[in-house]
């Protein structure tokens, strides 16, 4: 997150070296740059956009992703491995956006909360960042083996679904919160959220976590993403039958791609240009380094926006989910009906019978 460094800019110029930002950004600063770089312009810029952007990501990520959770949940028919692995990304995606008030309150202001949700924070953010693109590599697999080998998939997708998830996806999560756990802290009179690495090696995490964000979070999931829908794309590309529903699934795929992609690839390409300029492999100047801060900026933000279109791509484009949750909440509102009409009968046979309790009373 680019919070912590343009809000505590000169501070880390003094010596403070830490890291900027929940887990991804991991220290967004310069250690050559001799006086702060349009430092008050950048500082302006993420008072107003983050808060209003985290804002708008925090009410669409809770209102979709807990639609799906609450029509899984209503479902009574036995899941689909598509079901699991829609629960598993509406989990991971809700839990994400929950922590971003806490980021968006930073960067309009200061860190309110205190150590202990600082660490919190961090490590519900982390874990579910990577859990949610971690899922959508195993959504991608489970639809390139029930697609492409239809015949023999079944027990693998199960296995996947339900046991190698926790392991590949939950497990790795879980473990690379661990840097959280290590160096996020409150600090300066608890008034600022990062990661803290010592002074003297302060460089070298920067760059590891950094670097580890993209092989992990972007690299290796976009590749598993990009391997398995290009195969997908090239098996419906062939035959003539069920061109109509073939086409629809190809102009899915190729959204799905363009989604992940859009999102991910220009946040990654800011830090990584940021990371070069660091590491003085690319030449820096005041224009270039604001440019690179404003662009990871926006692009963070429009990486995030992804968990709000995960419900969209991977469950309403559906035509199961959407009779499920049509009839979902068809039955919940007749439900709610028959509460209402009994409700109002409990009411009618209670006023009667307390009139005639009355009447006896009197009449006594």
């Amino acid at each position: 997150m680019t919070v912590g460094f343009f809000k505590n800019y000169a501070n880390l110029l003094q010596g403070l070296t830490c890291s900027c930002g929940k887990v991804i950004e991991f220290a967004e600063f310069e250690l050559n740059i001799p006086e702060p770089c349009g430092q008050l312009l950048s500082s302006k810029f993420n008072k107003i956009f983050l808060p209003t952007v985290f804002g708008i990501i925090f009410i669409l990520g809770i209102v979709g992703n807990g639609l799906v959770i609450a029509v899984m949940g209503y479902q009574k028919k036995v899941k689909t491995m598509t079901d699991k692995y829609r629960v598993h990304l509406s989990v991971a995606d809700l839990l994400f956006v929950l922590t971003l008030p806490f980021w968006a309150v930073d960067a309009a202001k200061t860190w309110y909360f205190g150590g202990f949700l600082c660490v919190s924070v961090h490590v519900i953010y982390t874990l579910n960042l990577y859990s949610s693109v971690l899922i959508l590599a195993f959504i991608s697999l489970d639809r390139y083996l029930a697609i492409v080998h239809a015949t023999n998939s079944q027990a693998k997708r199960k296995l996947l679904a339900n046991r190698v998830i926790y392991v590949a996806v939950w497990l790795p999560a879980a473990i690379l919160t661990v840097p959280d756990l290590v160096f996020a802290r409150s600090a300066d009179s608890r008034t600022i959220c990062q990661r803290i690495y010592p002074r003297e090696s302060s460089l070298i995490w920067t760059v590891v976590f950094r670097f580890q964000h993209i092989l992990v979070g972007f690299v290796l999931p976009g590749l598993v993403i990009l391997i398995c829908y290009c195969i997908i794309i090239s098996k419906l590309s062939k035959g003539a039958r069920g061109q109509v529903l073939k086409r629809k699934a190809l102009k899915t795929t190729v959204i799905l791609i363009i989604c992940f992609f859009g999102c991910w690839l220009p946040y990654c390409t800011g830090i990584f240009l940021d990371t070069l300029i660091m590491l003085d492999v690319v030449r820096t100047s005041c224009e270039l380094q604001q440019a690179v801060e404003t662009w990871i900026s926006i692009t963070e933000a429009l990486a995030y926006f992804h968990c709000c279109l995960n419900p969209i791509l991977y469950a309403f484009l559906g035509v199961k989910f959407n009779n499920t949750a049509r009839s979902t909440l068809t039955s919940s509102s007749k439900s709610s009906q028959k509460v209402t009409l009994m409700a109002k009968k409990r009411g009618q046979i209670s006023s009667v019978s307390t009139e005639s309790e009355s009447s006896s009373v009197l009449s006594s």
